[in-house]
């Protein structure tokens, strides 16, 4: 079964390479534009894994983080943020919220590839 992955990232560059990086891997990606599309789409859909942007417009990643921990058919769906952040305070907060992992940015696509394959258990 191919493991469906949700991005959001507010910047189309950024969600084409990933888009690139994970489908060439063999996964379906689905992007969303902004952590509020992000909420609305992981609402709309059960997803195996998340990739999420901290600092984004309408809902940034730790408030979206929070309300999808409190979706039932999110329950368990590993979240790895993916930031410029690199802040120890701000990965503390992101924990609480209920981030699995982290990755910053500028990224390798090999990283992102390795980081997937660890949190879906593959």
């Amino acid at each position: 079964m191919t493991a469906s992955i949700l991005t959001v990232d507010d910047s189309a560059s950024l969600r084409m390479a990933i888009k690139i990086a994970l489908s060439g891997a063999g996964y379906a990606v689905t992007e969303a534009v902004d952590g509020l599309d992000g909420l609305n789409k992981a609402r709309a859909a059960k997803f195996d894994m998340i990739i999420a942007d901290l600092n984004m417009p309408n809902m940034n990643g730790l408030e979206m983080i929070r309300e999808i921990r409190k979706l039932p058919v999110q329950l368990g769906t590993p979240i790895v943020f993916l930031t410029t952040e690199s802040d120890e305070g701000i990965k503390q907060e992101a924990r609480a919220a209920g981030a699995t992992g982290w990755l910053v940015k500028p990224f390798v696509p090999d990283q992102l590839l390795r980081i997937a394959a660890k949190v879906l258990g593959r």
